[in-house]
């Protein structure tokens, strides 16, 4: 049995080392060798979009806020003596996550769905009866309209910010949030590759 596997296994090298296969292989090194510069003239076109993708988003990260936030009719504004539960009504209806609180033109503040959660309903303060002066965010940090908008992504990421006031000479000009700065970034991308 051994000398039959010995003599199958003779036959097999001998069947791979015939002229025909050889050729067979010449054939397909050939073929391989032709088509070399299309694989790698469609690997430097997949690069060139991938990097011109990822080019086009950091160009839109450089952008000041100024260029990008213009209207000014989405930011909304309470006065200090306004209720919790005004607050929340306000932000429902608009679809909004927070309020400029303002006493006069200055900001003093700004009022957050995570206010709302963490200083009304956890510790159990009546919405009606609660000033939003005395559960907003007092200070919030404000950024100047030549903020870019990487910038802007920083301090919202890093310091977990979900809207930023966006302040040039003590007059708020807008309000941004995370989704708003997210949404610009990925605008128009999404037919560009």
């Amino acid at each position: 049995m051994g000398k039959h596997f010995s003599r199958s296994g003779t036959a097999v090298v001998l069947s791979l080392l015939s002229p025909a296969v050889f050729a067979q292989q010449e054939d397909l090194r050939t073929m391989i060798v032709g088509k070399l510069p299309v694989y790698a003239l469609i690997a430097i076109v997949i690069a060139v979009i991938v990097s011109v993708y990822f080019m086009r988003l950091r160009d839109r990260r450089r952008t000041p806020l100024s260029r990008v936030f213009r209207e000014l009719d989405a930011t909304h504004f309470v006065s200090p003596d306004t209720s919790v539960a005004t607050c929340v009504r306000t932000m429902t209806a608009e679809q909004i996550g927070a309020l400029i609180v303002m006493e006069g033109e200055r900001l003093i503040g700004i009022f957050t769905e995570r206010d709302a959660l963490n200083k009304v309903l956890a510790t159990g303060l009546d919405p009606i009866g609660t000033k939003v002066s005395d559960v907003m965010t007092k200070d919030p940090h404000c950024i100047p309209p030549s903020t870019t908008v990487g910038e802007a992504m920083e301090l919202v990421t890093g310091r977990r910010f979900r809207h930023l006031p966006i302040v040039e000479n003590g007059k708020v000009l807008a309000l941004v949030s995370s989704g708003d700065l997210t949404h610009w970034l990925v605008k128009g991308q999404k037919g560009n590759v």
